[in-house]
């Protein structure tokens, strides 16, 4: 049960925040009547399957089965506990909060506590600023960015930085400020070294590029060896390690700086570097965003089309850059996104073609961009004599079905328009490469056999060993009866006393009911109507939370005139399984039968009185 106090911080910040606020922030919204969809951050969404109701301050996606609170929105989508939720969005809100206190009496601060990581990460960030800002030792990688062409005005809005070449500069001044080594070897910062196992800045002699995720917080570091650092080094460029804040295959450069310009021109332009990124910004570009030295992958996409409806992908156009451009087709298939493919002429990267030929050039490019398909057709097909080669034609061909076959299936369940676009995509393939429609089709069709018995061979092995001792499955569905009941008692809260007398909490069967039920009860004892709000309020459990949410919506949908009767009958039909529970002997003859009717009244009186007697009521006196 949470005290007085930590509800009464709770409500602060619950009301401090606007959940339409906050859902934006990681997902774009529209209106729709009094509510607000878009795509749901969790699954490949391609309909919006995410709503935010403003009135209840509560989210939903239907395909998930996801929803609850702002707190909950956070622990979902930042996978924090829920006093890790609180704190942020109560900093945010500007809201103090009693620190945490440690068995010792001490604040605790463990390297697995993401707040202290957030805060390791900014304090980092921060020190190496102030460095390539004021530090004569700097001086080298303040000459580099000048030469890159990268402004002030951008050192500044990319938070840029410079580690000097010194194994434990940022060590010592952790250890000054009071932070553990811990925390910076848990965000990425200091890596152990093979003799000894000593820490060491694994960014040390390189400018430093700060990696933030879409709500401007420090998660990584990209760096840049300079040439006159003397490393031995054979990476120039390095990123964070995997930690528990970063993920690069999940997280793009300049998101953060990009956000709203991805929203209001609906086009993300995606390049490869981080110099990339920021010369666009500067040539008036403010849609860029940059891969963190991977290629384009699904979670990417997933990511970026919360924001943006097409996503332009420019390329170097070197050697590499023409081959990453032929490994988007796939992606292109199977993530249902506009995928547009740019490549730079010349053998230029974006930023020395934005440096040296200007903005229009750089338009120019981007102008002539074609989607995946157009541009794997374009390399499959260069040099081939389309009317002649018989051979080269149906080996390209056959590159580009097996990419598509790889792809995740449409099946019959699938929507109509997404059917469509791979029927296109196949007749497009029949009329470029002059072969017939069916000859293509029947290919794929071939090429998919054998992809899905590779896939059934798998889901076999997986099955078996399911079976000896494997995740267990989703929770069971909830009975009608108790879905029901909570339905009417979220929407209808006073009418609690209804069924009090009559359903103890212990008597449903679901274990999430009979913690919602619970609550309501202990709330009411207290003098205090368990409504949703207070409901919401009252648990932390995001599980709990998406089902109340689920059950205020289903509730709601119904549009129950008069729940007083509906509560009634469900109270009799609740009654009645108990009765057959309790007395299954007795209740077997009555269903079997073969009594007459004065055996059968015996019965009943029978069962009444052992009831009343279970019960606790008296009998009734005459008179």
């Amino acid at each position: 049960m949470s005290s007085a106090s930590s509800l009464d911080t709770k409500e602060r910040v619950r009301q401090a925040i606007d959940i339409v606020e906050l859902v934006s922030k990681y997902v774009q919204l529209r209106r729709q009547g009094r509510a607000y969809v878009g795509l749901c951050p969790w699954h490949d969404d391609t309909r919006p399957s995410l709503q935010v109701n403003p009135e209840r301050q509560s989210f939903k996606c239907w395909v998930c089965d996801i929803g609850g609170d702002v707190f909950s929105f956070v622990m979902q989508m930042d996978g924090v506990t829920f006093p890790e939720a609180l704190a942020m969005l109560a900093e945010q809100a500007g809201i103090p909060l009693k620190p945490a206190r440690g068995a010792a009496g001490t604040t605790s601060e463990s390297s697995q506590d993401k707040r202290a990581l957030y805060r390791a990460m900014a304090w980092a960030e921060k020190q190496y600023h102030d460095c390539l800002l004021h530090d004569p030792e700097a001086e080298p990688a303040r000459r580099y960015l000048h030469d890159r062409a990268i402004t002030p005005d951008s050192i500044e809005k990319f938070h840029l930085g410079y580690s000097p070449n010194r194994w434990d500069w940022i060590l010592r001044r952790a250890q000054a400020a009071g932070l553990s080594g811990k925390l910076l070897e848990a965000v990425g910062l200091l890596a152990a070294s093979p003799e000894g196992g000593n820490s060491y800045d694994r960014f040390r002699g390189r400018v430093l590029f700060s990696i933030r995720d879409v709500q401007g917080r420090p998660i990584g570091l990209g760096g840049r060896v300079l040439p006159e650092s003397g490393s031995t080094s054979p990476a120039k460029y390095i990123n964070s390690p995997e930690t528990p804040l970063f993920r690069k295959s999940e997280n793009l450069y300049g998101l953060d700086v990009a956000r709203d310009a991805l929203r209001k021109s609906g086009t993300a332009l995606v390049v490869e570097g981080y110099t990339d990124c920021i010369v666009a910004h500067q040539h008036g570009f403010p849609n860029a965003v940059a891969v963190l030295g991977t290629a384009l992958g699904p979670r990417h996409i997933q990511v970026l089309k919360r924001f943006a409806d097409r996503i332009l992908l420019v390329l170097d156009g070197d050697e590499a850059g023409q081959r990453r451009a032929n490994e988007v087709l796939q992606l292109f298939v199977g993530s249902e996104a506009d995928l547009r493919v740019a490549i730079v002429p010349d053998g230029l990267d974006p930023c020395d073609l934005l440096t040296e030929r200007g903005a229009d050039a750089f338009r120019e490019v981007a102008a002539a961009a074609v989607d995946a398909l157009e541009h794997k057709f374009r390399v499959a097909a260069r040099g081939l004599d389309l009317e002649q080669d018989v051979q080269g034609i149906n080996r390209a061909l056959e590159e580009i079905l097996a990419l598509i076959a790889a792809s995740p299936r449409l099946t019959q369940a699938t929507d109509a328009q997404r059917r469509n676009r791979e029927w296109t995509i196949l007749g497009k393939l029949a009329l470029r490469f002059r072969v017939p429609q069916e000859t293509v089709f029947e290919r794929l069709r071939e090429l998919r056999s054998g992809s899905q018995r590779r896939q059934a061979a798998a889901a076999r092995a997986e099955a078996s060993a399911a079976t000896k001792g494997g995740p267990a499955g989703p929770p069971p569905a909830l009975d009608p009866w108790q879905r029901e009941l909570l339905e009417i008692l979220i929407r209808y809260p006073e009418l609690l006393g209804m069924a009090r007398p009559s359903i103890r909490p212990g008597q449903l069967a679901s274990a999430s009911c009979r913690a919602i039920y619970e609550t309501c009860c202990r709330l009411a004892d207290g003098g205090l109507l368990p409504s949703f709000d207070r409901l919401m309020l009252e648990l932390d459990d995001p599980a709990l939370k998406s089902l109340l949410v689920e059950l205020d919506e289903s509730g709601s949908a119904k549009k129950t005139a008069d729940p007083g009767p509906l509560l009634e009958e469900l109270i009799r039909s609740f009654q009645k399984q108990e009765t057959i529970k309790q007395h299954p002997a007795k209740t077997g003859l009555l269903r079997e039968k073969r009594l007459d009717e004065g055996q059968e009244l015996a019965v009943l009186r029978e069962i009444v009185q052992e009831e009343r007697t279970r019960q606790g009521i008296s009998e009734p006196t005459d008179g």
